[in-house]
């Protein structure tokens, strides 16, 4: 059973009757060597227990599962379930539980399904739900490492530094919890039906602690999104006009205090230079009430 074999899916998703579905962004792999560096870079061993999303066919399911002591794939489509059993036969450290990911609590299922072991996040994820797919790992605060197949303008997003084009809120909330770092990419050619784009794998390692000290997160990561959101303004019209505690004048005072050209826009900041200003600001409103 060769579950990267593109005969072999064709024989057996016509068998099972099944049809992709582009509203779920199903692409399967076809190159043996992706799904097998992929979990090789994942780094388990007996005592990892792996959450995977969306494992297709099984063929990163089953190079999981004889590196992990156990994995849970969570998949949303229940067209998928008698592939699944066909495939999964005689992998007896697979549990399939299908459903929605980003309904589930999924520190609750880690606890329920992975008791003792240490969790870890391997997938290969649907591009149009990467981001909240992502969040959601971290905010569930109990994974180690996220080795996860993406498309690279996405991956590139995530692991960009200041002054980058690519720079932006959602990398610098991934920084803020994990390392990332781009592992390898993977072309189009490698998959069935083949994207428009090439993907990319990333690792990423939870930080023993944030990168520098703030006040106050939320209104850090406040004043981040305004910066991104308005990403051609310079930040001091960016924060005058979305942190409504502040007025243009009072932006302008907190950038010269730290010695930052007034001019300057939100993308040549880094996470300290963001949090400086948060402390600044969170100091104003606080004057204020």
């Amino acid at each position: 059973m060769n579950l990267t074999d593109i005969d072999y899916i064709h024989e057996l998703l016509h068998r099972h009757g099944f049809r992709f579905s582009k509203s779920l962004g199903q692409n399967f792999l076809t190159a043996a060597w992706v799904p097998a560096d992929i979990a090789d870079s994942a780094g388990l061993d007996e005592q990892t227990g792996v959450l995977e999303v969306g494992p297709g066919v099984g063929c990163l399911t089953r190079e999981l599962s004889q590196r992990a002591g156990k994995v849970v794939c969570v998949e949303l489509d229940r067209a998928l379930r008698p592939i699944l059993a066909e495939t999964l036969e005689g992998c007896g450290n697979v549990e399939t539980v299908y459903g929605d990911v980003l309904k589930l609590n999924i520190p609750e299922l880690v606890r329920e399904k992975l008791p003792g072991l240490r969790p870890a996040v391997c997938a290969n994820l649907p591009y149009n739900v990467t981001t909240p797919l992502i969040t959601a790992f971290i905010e569930a605060g109990c994974f180690e490492t996220v080795t996860v197949m993406i498309q690279r303008e996405v991956a590139r997003r995530i692991c960009a530094g200041p002054g980058s084009a690519d720079y932006g809120a959602f990398g610098i909330f991934v920084q803020w919890y994990m390392e990332a770092e781009i592992l390898f990419d993977v072309p189009p050619s490698c998959f069935i039906p083949q994207p428009k784009v090439t993907s990319s794998v990333i690792r990423l390692s939870r930080r023993a602690g944030h990168p520098v000290q703030v006040k106050d997160e939320k209104l850090m990561f406040r004043i981040i999104r305004a910066a991104f959101n308005q990403r051609r303004k310079t930040l001091v019209n960016a924060l005058s006009s979305q942190i409504g505690e502040i007025s243009k004048e009072q932006a302008e005072g907190v950038l010269a205090k730290l010695g930052y050209d007034t001019r300057i826009r939100g993308e040549v900041l880094d996470v300290g230079g963001f949090a400086k200003i948060a402390d600044e600001i969170l100091d104003i409103i606080n004057n204020v009430l």
